[in-house]
């Protein structure tokens, strides 16, 4: 807001007096509060601090002592500089005891060659001054209208932080209380510099008020949060002390955040967006960037170096079947699975999607990765016990570039199980068989073409006669091939069952009791589970 001694002086009004800096030249980056003429040797008592002294020199003693306390009285009420006419009193140099002091303080001693019109100086340099402080009101004003446009808007943080990099032009990071990373925008630097050791660094940096700045970091640093309960930091990145306006971006900023998190009424929302995006961006990259490798050891879990485990999290509805499910039973979800994490003592990215969680598990080279895999599962399975879920992993691998694989594998390995029925703690890429492997094939047009081939007369009898043939049939299938535990589970008389699988030869064209046969159908009956929904959730019950 305020020019510095050096800026004063490049003003043509004093440029025109020959200035000449004497003494105290490491003070010229002093912000000059106003401009002031004083022809009286004790006027440091009348000042505030700030001020530029404009002075001929007339009523300065010439004694050392005196000069000396004269420089000392003005340093000690902050005092930007001193300027001296060399006209009146002075007409060569001043004293060297007048110099040396200034010297000794670091206060700017000026001189001027040439006689200035000091009432000149005063209105440049306060017009100076007022003109700043008008651009400054005028700013803030602007920065107070962008920030309450984004409030009333809804703006995610994204959009907030990129508004405060606009404004600064500097990187700024938004981080929790425990110092991991919920977003940021690098302002054009390299994201992965940025990012590099945050957690740590950002440990060593404390401010004592709700905005202040940390000199040894150059960390602009202000809480965010509200109604006494702040849940963040938000950092403005800059070398040098910034300008008032830079703490008004970051306070307006830090206001906007804390609005939208207390509208979302989400309390991990912000923390769940930047693990999936962490997670979307490992699925879709074959070999991680630097900066996405970055932006996960900034959220506290780095993949080098480490175990990766896929980790996949799906409820279970009535009938085993799988369903997409409310954003509260997703979010309960996410918190079972990262507090059982944090009582594992693992690492780990956590994020909901359509159907449950996905997590990327970082384990220590020497943890022992079953043990801490049935832990973990032991505790989400207690956690959820009123809505029971699948658990399922992918397979331990030990680079980043191998994320994608495990957290795929683990996807596929909870959809199987959740049509299996089995109802095991943990379910592994082995644990589902037949079933993982035509998920794996899911997407395969020949595997639709087979089940299409194999059960296609009798999805189309069941849908003209309103019979229940297919669901026989998977009984038959599901029994081994065992007629009376068939009828049993099928909640049907033996006698009516049987004619149930008569009539299903007969539309088929096969014999049931040939292996191969009932192999054949009952793979169809697995694939076409991985489209259709199940008999048991059918509308219809008509006659056999």
């Amino acid at each position: 807001m305020y020019p510095t001694v050096a800026e004063a002086l490049a003003l043509p009004v004093l440029r025109q007096g020959r200035p000449h800096v004497v003494a105290g030249a490491a003070g010229l980056d002093a912000p000059v509060r106003w401009a002031h003429v004083a022809e009286v040797a004790d006027i440091a008592h009348l000042l505030r601090g700030g001020e530029l002294v404009l002075t001929t020199g007339v009523a300065l003693p010439d004694d050392g002592p005196a000069l000396a306390r004269y420089v000392a009285d003005l340093a000690g009420v902050g005092a930007a500089g001193v300027v001296i006419e060399l006209v009146r009193h002075w007409s060569d140099k001043l004293p060297a005891a007048l110099v040396e002091a200034a010297e000794e303080h670091g206060l700017p001693l000026v001189t001027l060659s040439r006689e200035t019109r000091f009432v000149s100086v005063t209105e440049a340099v306060n017009g100076q001054i007022v003109d700043a402080q008008v651009a400054e009101l005028r700013a803030a004003e602007r920065v107070h209208e962008t920030f309450t446009a984004l409030t009333v808007a809804g703006a995610e943080p994204g959009v907030v932080l990129g508004e405060v990099a606009r404004l600064t032009e500097q990187p700024v990071v938004l981080e929790t209380l425990s110092h991991e990373v919920l977003a940021y925008d690098a302002a054009g630097t390299d994201p992965a510099e940025l990012l590099a050791g945050w957690p740590s660094r950002s440990r060593v940096v404390q401010v004592g008020e709700r905005t202040g700045y940390h000199p040894a970091s150059g960390w602009l640093v202000t809480v965010v949060g509200a109604r006494g309960h702040d849940w963040g930091r938000l950092v403005l990145v800059c070398a040098d002390q910034p300008p008032h306006r830079h703490r008004v971006v970051s306070e307006r900023a830090a206001s906007a955040l804390a609005v939208h998190r207390l509208v979302a009424k989400d309390s991990d929302g912000l923390e769940r967006q930047a693990h999936r995006a962490v997670l979307t961006e490992l699925l879709a990259s074959p070999a991680p960037s630097s900066e996405l490798l970055a932006r996960a050891s900034a959220l506290a879990v780095p993949l080098t170096g480490r175990q990766l485990v896929g980790l996949a999290v799906r409820p279970r509805l009535a009938g085993h079947r799988p369903a997409l499910s409310t954003p509260p039973v997703l979010r309960e979800l996410a918190e079972a699975t990262v507090l059982a994490a944090r009582r594992a003592k693992v690492s780990a990215l956590v994020a909901t999607d359509d159907l449950g969680v996905r997590a990327l598990l970082a384990l220590s080279r020497e943890a022992n990765a079953d043990a801490v895999l049935q832990r973990l599962a032991t505790d989400v399975h207690e956690a959820r016990g009123s809505a029971p879920g699948v658990l399922a992993v992918g397979t331990t691998v030990s680079s980043p570039a191998e994320a994608r694989r495990t957290l795929q594998e683990a996807a596929h390995v909870a959809a199987a199980a959740l049509g299996s029925g089995d109802e095991r703690v943990l379910h592994r890429l082995s644990d589902v068989r037949l079933r993982g492997l035509l998920h794996l094939l899911a997407g395969d047009e020949r595997v639709t073409a087979f089940a299409h081939r194999e059960l296609g007369p009798l999805l189309q009898r069941d849908a003209a006669s309103g019979s229940r043939l297919v669901q026989a049939l998977r009984h038959y299938c599901e029994q081994g091939g065992n007629k009376s535990a068939a009828a049993a589970a099928a909640h049907t008389s033996r006698t009516a069952y049987y004619q149930q699988l008569a009539r299903i030869e007969q539309v088929l064209g096969v014999r049931l009791e040939d292996p191969e046969s009932m192999l054949s159908l009952y793979v169809a009956l697995l694939a076409s589970d991985l489209t259709r929904p199940s008999e048991e959730d059918s509308p219809g019950r008509g006659a056999q």
